[in-house]
């Protein structure tokens, strides 16, 4: 039975940042094994957009952990809190959602999340189906079992109190009402992003007001996006949405940094620790190309979220267009009326009337720098005589354009 357990640690705690407190954990995987009775797992998303990216993914692939040690998860929608709108990490008031918006999104997140949960051992639940039932004097009870002293220690609740900035009470309901979340489903663990780190304390703090037996809390990282530093969100650009199109999930996998590949592995792959271990090995020692072993993740991922036909659709098509110098299919075209001298084209402007650079002084720096070729000739000129057509521009690894008479 130890060595289940420590097995089952093991698992758990892969990619985890903190356990609230860990031998709280040990003690509730003894007992679990003992009775047979599962724990309850917990983590709750507020619809706040209609689809997941890989960042999203990093907390159901823990509840998807436990699924796999015989406990059951409860994935929450918070389609009540949705209507407040999460305050974490915010300088301002957030936006509530209307009640349409959360219902629709709500119905997206419910797709998408079984391409990796087993539907058979999932609990969907939505927190409204409690809070509405809730009345005004339970509501001020609730309110009451914390202080807002102690709702002013959350740092984002502090900074904006200390700048003078404005701060609703309807916010100081969020972490509460996601607290109480914990007492109404009886939750044993709770997943969250290390951003939410106050609001699982909460819900610790008001099971034990409650005579329930306190939760314990695993914080997970916020996921790095496509550069490495940000974390992943679309509005910076820099995410992978698990519903992209296969070709460029994959493409933007490959884009990825080795260093970055490893922290990938470990949150979002299903592949055993040891034998992520022994990739990197293999790559330090020089047996395994960086770009295999990326194209390994990339063929998971993509896998898990589109089937594993258009995976290998999606690798053979980076391989024609990038291994093999092939051009893909589909590119943009720009017709050209050279007669039988040929013509003489000004290429930034070329570049960026076609949308291939954002202006003409970005064109000219990658002239110089050798990015732009024409059908894969480098060109260090900004004028070029086109003789014959058709042929290709193409502008960095990723940007094409076809040249036609």
């Amino acid at each position: 039975m130890e060595k289940d357990l420590s097995k089952a640690l093991n698992l758990i705690k892969r990619g985890a940042v903190e356990i609230i407190n860990e031998q709280e954990l040990e003690e509730r995987l003894r007992k679990s094994a003992e009775s047979g009775i599962p724990l309850k797992v917990k983590a709750g998303f507020d619809p706040t957009a209609p689809d997941l990216h890989l960042g999203h993914t990093v907390l159901i692939q823990k509840m998807k952990h436990f699924q796999e040690l015989g406990h059951k998860v409860i994935f929450l929608i918070g389609d009540f809190t949705g209507l407040i709108g999460d305050p974490t990490g915010k300088s301002e008031t957030r936006p509530a959602l209307t009640p349409e918006q959360v219902q629709a999104n709500a119905a997206t997140y419910k797709e998408q999340i079984f391409k990796i949960l087993d539907p058979e051992k999932t609990e969907v639940a939505f927190n409204s189906v409690w809070m509405q039932e809730m009345k005004s004097i339970d509501m001020i009870r609730l309110a009451a079992k914390y202080t807002v002293a102690r709702m002013l220690e959350r740092d984002d609740f502090k900074k904006r109190f200390q700048a003078q900035q404005p701060i609703g009470i309807h916010e100081f309901m969020y972490p509460l009402i996601q607290g109480y979340d914990s007492v109404a489903l009886g939750a044993d663990i709770e997943l969250g992003g290390t951003d939410q780190k106050f609001n699982l304390l909460v819900g610790r703090h008001l099971q034990k007001e409650y005579g329930q037996v306190p939760q314990v809390v695993i914080t997970m990282p916020l996921l790095e996006g496509l550069d490495g530093v940000q974390k992943m969100s679309k509005s910076l650009g820099n995410y992978v949405g698990i519903t992209e199109d296969p070709k460029a999930m994959f493409g933007k996998l490959m884009s990825i940094s080795d260093e970055l590949m490893f922290r990938y592995y470990e949150l979002l792959s299903s592949l055993d620790m040891d034998e992520v271990v022994g990739l990197k090995k293999a790559m330090e020692g020089g047996s395994l190309h960086p770009k295999e072993i990326k194209s390994r993740l990339a063929m998971e991922l993509v896998g898990r979220f589109h089937g594993q036909e258009a995976a290998l659709q999606a690798r053979e098509a980076f391989e024609s267009q990038f291994g093999r110098g092939e051009v893909p299919e589909g590119i943009p075209e720009l017709k050209l009326s050279i007669g039988g001298q040929g013509e003489k084209i000004y290429l930034p402007r070329i570049l960026k009337d076609a949308g291939l650079v954002k202006s003409a002084s970005e064109a000219r720096r990658l002239i110089k720098q050798g990015a732009v070729s024409l059908d894969g000739r480098k060109l260090a000129a900004e004028e070029v005589e086109i003789r014959t057509l058709p042929q290709v521009l193409k502008v960095g690894k990723r940007r094409y354009l076809r040249l036609t008479d």
